[in-house]
């Protein structure tokens, strides 16, 4: 499994530990930058996370920056994502297995690191459910893309 991510530079310390964490895990993870806590633009880091997703280099993105809800929105402009703000467990593991999050978002200024690491592990350890209804539901979230 590979995870693409990024983070500005408000994001910059969580992301080194979450970088660590899945290391610990024998994750590999493909760094997109900020790699400083330069200010730097949240907007710029979601498409080259997104690309990661999209062209297969990477199972799953994770983002963050602040709030986390910049990021959120910049990465669900993208065609094909479909990216989760997520600040508890429960939220992560259904942003799976009900939505088939690809990328999931994170506030660096809300959420402690240790409990960062615990919804990043939800994440990128549940499945999506292939039920029916959960399969037509995603479907309809991407029908969206077409308006």
């Amino acid at each position: 499994m590979t995870i693409a991510i990024g983070s500005d530079h408000g994001g910059f310390e969580l992301k080194k530990a979450i970088i660590e964490h899945l290391n610990k895990l024998q994750i590999k993870t493909l760094d997109i930058g900020a790699y400083d806590t330069q200010s730097s633009d949240y907007p710029d880091y979601a498409p080259p996370v997104c690309d990661a997703v999209l062209s297969g280099e990477a199972n799953l993105g994770i983002l963050i920056c602040g709030t986390g809800i910049g990021i959120s929105i910049s990465a669900n402009k993208i065609h094909g994502i479909r990216c989760a703000l997520l600040g508890d467990v429960f939220s992560a593991k259904m942003s799976r297995e009900h939505n088939n999050a690809n990328v999931m978002a994170l506030g660096a200024r809300v959420t402690g690191v240790g409990l960062a690491l615990e919804i990043v592990d939800a994440f990128i350890k549940t499945e999506f459910s292939d039920e029916i209804r959960h399969v037509k539901r995603v479907e309809k979230i991407m029908s969206l893309e077409k308006r």
